[in-house]
């Protein structure tokens, strides 16, 4: 009873050598990676829901180009819409309607570029952090049966203890793995949903600025 009482995380590691605590500790900076993203994105993606919606229904709600541009002068370009209308009324001033589709198509892009910075990151640990988890296993469990094996003492209650203890790292690479995953998925989504609106009005926006241009 004392023995099982002993097992646990505390003595995996007072048990383990300098490499499982390697993997411990690379796991533990995959889940701060993971879910700093995941707090810093999702207010990034709220910040953007929310300025974004009222950049458009004051956009849709002024008259003319004159006042979406005094508009924008009072007020900074802090969302994908504000930034793309921004840049196009200003190449609409200086160039033709191949120069307004170069400049909406390099906000585009910049903006694509913004979403998915860090998404790599939340993949990464998403596919990678379930073989750490294994690797610690492996090796844990390595070491307690050759430990087992020097003692001599091969009874299923040595046994089963330390082979435990050892499972305990896969299932802390699980834990790092599954909010990456899901974290990766959500964005993603959301990112396409967003690139997916800004590409539409886009299409709007240089139907309103050629016909402007035309009167």
């Amino acid at each position: 009873m004392e023995q099982t009482q002993a097992l646990g995380l505390a003595h995996f590691l007072a048990q383990t050598d300098a490499i499982a605590r390697a993997m411990l500790a690379i796991l533990l900076v995959m889940s701060i990676a993971t879910w700093y993203l995941i707090v810093t994105k999702g207010i990034e993606h709220w910040l953007e829901r929310r300025r974004s919606r009222r950049f458009l229904e004051t956009f849709w709600r002024d008259t003319s180009l004159a006042a979406v541009q005094s508009h924008l002068a009072g007020s900074p370009s802090d969302d994908s819409f504000s930034h793309l209308t921004a840049d196009a009324l200003a190449a609409h001033r200086r160039g033709d309607g191949e120069f307004v589709t170069r400049a909406m198509r390099r906000v585009i892009d910049e903006n694509t570029a913004r979403l998915e910075s860090g998404l790599t990151v939340l993949a990464s640990v998403g596919s990678t952090a379930p073989f750490v988890g294994l690797f610690g296993t492996v090796w844990g469990v390595y070491h307690a049966l050759t430990a087992i094996g020097l003692s001599g003492q091969g009874t299923l209650d040595k046994v089963a203890g330390p082979v435990g203890e050892a499972l305990i790292m896969t299932a802390l690479g699980l834990a790092v793995a599954i909010p990456a995953v899901l974290a990766y998925n959500g964005f993603v989504r959301a990112n396409r949903l967003v690139l997916a609106r800004l590409d539409a009005f886009a299409h709007d926006l240089y139907a309103t600025l050629t016909l402007e241009g035309a009167r």
